[in-house]
């Protein structure tokens, strides 16, 4: 929960010193996902954008419960706000000029408790979003995939590609959400090329920031949530796992540079090339941060159930660097940030 709105928004007035979106002004953009870690954090920058640099951007946002997207978009006035799932018809009637569609189960405990929710929210939300873009005048679609689709990959390789393709265990109850997501990046090529329309996929990595959910259950997000408590760092791992972090506001600019320069059919990774390190590390660096501790603790079964196999999950971010993205924050001061953000 965000608490010092200004040090929020010099965040985010940090992160577009060296990233413009002069191409989204007076544009219409709607956005799924606006409950979401990075789906709120896109439309608080946007609405900055409008606030403090004219841009009159009009935002329309699409949520399940619009009582929990009030309290968390920072200046929600200026926003177009539609209620409902996006596995139904999407029911706004005026055309748009991009979608960002970043709807989706996004923590291992639904992945673990809703599987079948999940990857239909996927596949079929990805269908109604393309369906309504064709219909409503839409320029370009931006999908928000994730870098969990590149699965199980080579421990040998430093950093994962886009076209990298890793394993994925289709018996695994837990790949519910990387295959989904891989389907609907099929999905989204299939009907630029059958039905003429762009489409265009980010990749994020692990994420973090002061947007995240109350009810994520991400490491990360965990620990981030017992350091703003004045708690102790609950690890339920060796934590040996390597993963390449964002901060969310970095991640939101690589988002929109992605939606107005990124090629047709393509696909970017959305990470931090000096943000790589272990959940061990990440967790030692939050403890520091807040002057807390670091324990371990027994993870209980249905917590096991919805850990990430992988054990590297690196991705290179120079793709989308080429474009002109340029991530602001490390993350020491990503997660100073954060924890100051949220206390």
């Amino acid at each position: 929960m965000i608490k010092n709105v200004n040090l929020y928004n010099e965040n985010i007035k940090n992160v577009l010193r060296e990233n413009k979106f002069d191409e989204l002004k007076n544009k219409s953009i709607l956005i799924t996902g606006a409950n979401g870690l990075i789906g709120s954090a896109i439309i608080d920058t946007l609405n900055y954008l409008n606030c403090h640099e004219n841009y009159n951007t009009k935002v329309i946002a699409i949520v399940r419960n619009k009582n929990k997207v009030l309290k968390r978009i920072i200046d929600y006035k200026n926003v177009i706000i539609l209620e409902q799932d996006v596995i139904e018809k999407i029911k706004y009637e005026g055309n748009v000029d991009y979608i960002i569609h970043a709807a989706s189960n996004a923590h291992p405990q639904v992945f673990v408790m809703d599987p079948v929710g999940t990857m239909l929210g996927n596949f079929i939300g990805m269908n109604n979003i393309l369906k309504f873009a064709i219909s409503h005048g839409c320029k370009r679609v931006e999908y928000i995939s994730s870098g969990e689709v590149y699965g199980q990959g080579d421990e040998a390789i430093e950093a994962f590609l886009e076209e990298y393709n890793g394993k994925i265990n289709p018996i695994n109850v837990r790949s519910c959400y990387p295959l989904s997501k891989l389907a609907a990046e099929c999905l989204c090529i299939s009907y630029s090329e059958q039905y003429n329309i762009e489409t265009v996929v980010a990749r994020p990595c692990h994420i973090y920031g002061p947007t995240q959910t109350e009810t994520d259950s991400r490491a990360s997000a965990q620990f981030i949530r017992n350091a703003v408590n004045g708690e102790n760092i609950i690890m339920k791992s060796e934590g040996l796992q390597v993963r390449s972090y964002c901060y969310v506001l970095d991640c939101v600019t690589g988002i929109l540079t992605i939606l107005i320069k990124g090629g047709d059919k393509e696909a970017y990774n959305v990470a931090n090339n000096n943000s790589r390190v272990s959940i061990k590390n990440i967790a030692n660096i939050i403890a520091k941060k807040s002057n807390t501790n670091v324990l371990f603790e027994i993870p209980t079964d249905s917590e096991k159930k919805g850990y990430n196999p992988v054990t590297r999950s690196v991705l290179d971010g120079e793709k989308l660097e080429k474009l002109g993205w340029k991530p602001f924050y490390t993350i020491e001061d990503g997660i100073e940030q954060t924890i100051n953000i949220m206390s």
